[in-house]
């Protein structure tokens, strides 16, 4: 018996393609579409219906077809992981949780699930491919023309075209340890692209390293890769794994990888077109600017440049790409998603958090909504400084608004009285001056450097209080048994499950949620 649930039998794009095509999530779209702002648009228009995944058939100026939109919902980011339903993810978890802090097993029970742990990473390590389909078709030197590649342009005032869910491999220069990230690539020449990521992580430590010993850093990047790969790359949680084990554990089976043509670096052999290349230190061109998640424009900024040698791919390939810019987008559903995994993570780390949530209006990961099981006074301001140093993404925490377990806190109607009724804000907002923070977010008075927020909007407990707080509202449980016993008699049945009224907080999550339940009946 496995301890992770079983995943995906296959980690090819293909084959998830055409999962969502038999469940009617997947939409062919055979006429002339402009890579140029026009199918960026398109697919937009068709997310935020919450709509299929698209395939562009016929993108002017490339051979090469364009599929979109393919973690558009929570329902497909599920399916990606083999999963069937969104409270899976919570399982996944708790796994995860037990595998970053492990703790001797107590009786049998606990011995067979360690045991089973054990079995998943050794089944989790990744296998060589030696016909790997990424090798149909090679590209060296003059024959190379990223031109030929339908790069999307989704923004008027972007830069030039990008390469966004790319799986961007670079290996530590003295250990050989590999580093897999989702970084966006801009074109700047026929074989050369910069590369934009931050100096926390693991390609700019590479760098960083290479050049300390005075050495160019190898890069590859593979190009239409199973999502369930790019999720993994994309997943900060701190276990001390390579992500080819971690995705392994995700898809409950080694990864297949095939050595690069060129370099030394190993790709997923499913990939649909991988580049070869390499970046001299200290080479570096204008990137940007390009439209990102907050919903502006971000700034340019000198990036490291990549120059391209070989490009390899399958027998027509397809291209995997996406777009930044205000929620709903994928990336917004990916950290739906994420959001549950970390949950019973974070719960290890912080015993009090019964449940955290961050909602896609605040981008994801900007604000914070904690519910915490309150003992002591100062419990609510010990859970927030927690919370910021629990895991790298919360760095970027901007707000986090602490709540009492009573509360549901995908409920912004609850969230809000909560603030509003149980709040001072001369006692109970705890801020934070200039702390290293998100060079995206405009709003900081300095990029790079910015404050936080703490907001105790939970039920205030001995010196918390200087008198007595007024006896909260509440009724019998016989007299609510005795109403719900009614309901049909009194004709009201058809309001048993009515939706409360999105307009007050933007939508509620579970709402949305719902609603990616309902799409396979999408026309």
């Amino acid at each position: 018996m496995s301890f992770f649930n079983p995943k995906p039998s296959s980690h090819d794009m293909r084959d998830f393609l055409e999962l969502l095509e038999k469940k009617g999530q997947l939409r062919r779209i055979k006429a002339k579409v402009d890579p140029n702002l026009e199918l960026a648009a398109i697919s937009d228009r068709v997310l935020g219906m919450g709509g299929p995944a698209l395939l562009f058939e016929n993108v002017i100026g490339s051979s090469i077809p364009v599929a979109i939109n393919l973690l558009g919902t929570v329902e497909r980011v599920v399916w990606s992981m083999g999963l069937k339903n969104v409270d899976e993810l919570e399982d996944l978890g708790r796994k995860l949780a037990l595998l970053q802090q492990p703790r001797p097993p107590k009786g049998l029970q606990e011995t067979s699930l360690f045991a089973n742990l054990v079995w998943d990473l050794v089944k989790s390590r990744p296998d060589i491919d030696l016909m790997p389909p990424c090798h149909q078709k090679l590209f060296h030197d003059n024959d190379l023309n990223l031109n030929n590649l339908p790069l999307l342009r989704p923004w008027p005032d972007d830069a030039g075209g990008v390469i966004t869910l790319g799986l961007v491999i670079t290996k530590d220069p003295e250990t050989s340890v590999p580093n897999v990230g989702v970084y966006r690539l801009q074109l700047q020449s026929k074989n050369t692209m910069t590369v934009h990521w931050l100096s926390v992580r693991g390609g700019a430590r590479h760098l960083r390293k290479a050049a300390s010993l005075g050495k160019k850093l190898e890069v590859a990047v593979a190009i239409g890769v199973h999502p369930l790969l790019v999720m993994a790359a994309a997943t900060p949680i701190p276990v001390q794994l390579s992500e080819w084990l971690f995705a392994g554990l995700y898809a409950g089976e080694g990864v297949r990888l095939t050595r690069c043509k060129t370099i030394d670096i190993n790709v997923p052999s499913h990939s649909e077109i991988v580049l070869e290349g390499t970046i001299t230190p200290g080479e570096e061109l204008k990137d940007g600017p390009f439209g990102d998640h907050m919903g502006f424009y971000g700034g340019i900024e000198e990036s490291p440049l990549i120059r391209f040698h070989c490009m390899t791919q399958r027998k027509d390939p397809i291209f995997l790409t996406t777009f930044s810019g205000r929620p709903p987008k994928e990336e917004a559903m990916l950290a739906i998603a994420l959001n549950r995994i970390y949950t019973p993570i974070l719960r290890q780390q912080i015993p009090e958090i019964v449940d955290f949530f961050l909602p896609m209006e605040a981008l994801s990961y900007k604000l914070a909504i904690l519910s915490i099981d309150k003992a002591y006074p100062g419990q609510a301001k010990r859970a927030s400084m927690a919370f910021w140093s629990a895991l790298p993404q919360f760095t970027y925490t901007k707000f986090i608004v602490v709540v009492d377990s009573n509360i549901n806190i995908r409920d912004p109607r609850q969230v809000l009285w909560a603030i509003s009724s149980l709040v001072d804000p001369q006692r109970d907002l705890l801020t934070i001056d200039n702390t290293p923070f998100d060079s995206l977010d405009f709003a900081s008075e300095q990029i790079g450097l910015g404050g936080r927020l703490a907001i105790d909007a939970t039920t205030k407990i001995g010196p918390e209080k200087q008198h007595e707080w007024g006896k909260p509202l509440t009724r019998s449980e016989t007299l609510e048994s005795k109403v719900k016993s009614r309901w049909n008699e009194l004709g009201l049945s058809d309001l048993e499950n009515k939706e409360p009224d999105p307009v007050l907080f933007g939508y509620v999550i579970d709402k949305l949620i719902k609603q990616r339940e309902k799409t396979d009946s999408y026309t």
